[in-house]
């Protein structure tokens, strides 16, 4: 490897990384494929990237020499380019994947509760309501992974990303359980200003 092909392998963003892992498994892939798999396993407990960002980092990878490409023949009424990962690819994805200098903490980013912070300035009916939908997207979610889950346990070697989705439901039901406790929050505090509202002094 390079000097500059060792720098770059350095400034590899996570994206990158996931994106070769995707890759890592058995069989060839088109950028529409791995689309298609990270919406259907990395959103779950990481996040799935754009079809125009994984396209960018195949031809990263690529430059990298950690990815190789090939172009379907005239067989297929349109041509597609498939991408594999190379020995030099699966061997800097093992390193990374066992650098847990790297690893760090998980990021929350809930705009929910950024919303319900700011509930001072917010109808409280309108906050519930957006509360409960939360609590009515999580469950779809959850069913989602369920249906990734059993999809997953088909493949023999996909036993690693069926305990990624498994500990991805268990956040799945304790968000659920987080949310209907917000939801009695919510509620508990209405009752409390309604009370406080009814104690207060009759105009004259």
């Amino acid at each position: 490897m390079t000097s500059s092909q060792t720098s770059k392998k350095q400034e590899l963003p996570p994206t990158a990384w996931a994106v070769l892992g995707l890759l890592s498994f058995p069989g060839e892939r088109t950028g529409y494929e791995l689309k298609k798999w990270a919406d259907s396993s990395l959103r779950f407990f990481y996040w799935s990237p754009a079809i125009s960002q994984i396209y960018a980092e195949l031809r990263r990878l690529e430059e990298l020499g950690y990815a190789a490409s090939v172009r379907s023949g005239p067989e297929e009424a349109r041509a597609k380019r498939r991408y594999g990962i190379t020995p030099a690819g699966r061997e800097a994805l093992a390193g990374w994947a066992s650098d847990v200098t790297e690893v760090g903490p998980p990021v929350l980013k809930h705009g929910l509760l950024l919303r319900v912070w700011l509930g001072h300035l917010a109808e409280p009916e309108r906050l519930r309501g957006m509360v409960t939908e939360h609590l009515e997207r999580t469950t779809e979610e959850l069913d989602a992974v369920r249906e990734a889950m059993a999809h997953a346990a088909t493949e023999p070697d996909w036993a690693f990303p069926v305990l990624a989705l498994r500990w991805s439901e268990r956040q799945h039901l304790a968000e659920l359980e987080l949310t209907r406790a917000l939801l009695a929050d919510l509620e508990g505090l209405a009752v409390q200003e309604r009370q406080a509202g009814g104690d207060a002094p009759t105009p004259g």
